[in-house]
């Protein structure tokens, strides 16, 4: 991975800071932008943003998939119990976040060469 120093991250953080699929949807994010004419620094930050957000979203993941939905509690003064997985709702705002970033950046879905125009299905 170039020009990313990763210092005290997390195993589950290296794994994907080091994945793939981390490369490959970054070098799609920044081809995309230079498709589009979108250039500058600035623009280059937002895309690392993207993947830091990225990669919080699938350490949430990975927490909701151990964890569940709904996860046991214990304050010590007697009282037990279950509460939400705080996990969820922040999947949520980081997804939304994300989203948001893209539309920022202009970015959009890609037609593959299978898929058809509106025009060109009638």
């Amino acid at each position: 991975m170039r020009g990313v120093v990763i210092l005290a991250a997390s195993a589950k953080t290296k794994r994907y800071l080091i994945s793939k699929e981390y490369e490959e949807i970054k070098k799609d994010l920044l081809d995309q932008l230079d498709r589009n004419g979108t250039i500058g620094k600035y623009y280059v930050d937002l895309v690392n943003d993207y993947m830091g957000m990225w990669v919080t979203k699938c350490l949430l993941v990975d927490d909701i998939q151990q964890r569940g939905v709904s996860v046991k509690y214990n304050n010590g003064g007697g009282q037990s119990g279950y509460k939400k997985n705080d996990s969820v709702a922040e999947f949520n705002k980081t997804n939304a976040q994300m989203l948001k970033l893209l539309s920022e950046l202009g970015v959009k879905p890609s037609k593959s060469d299978g898929d058809l125009d509106e025009e060109e299905e009638m």
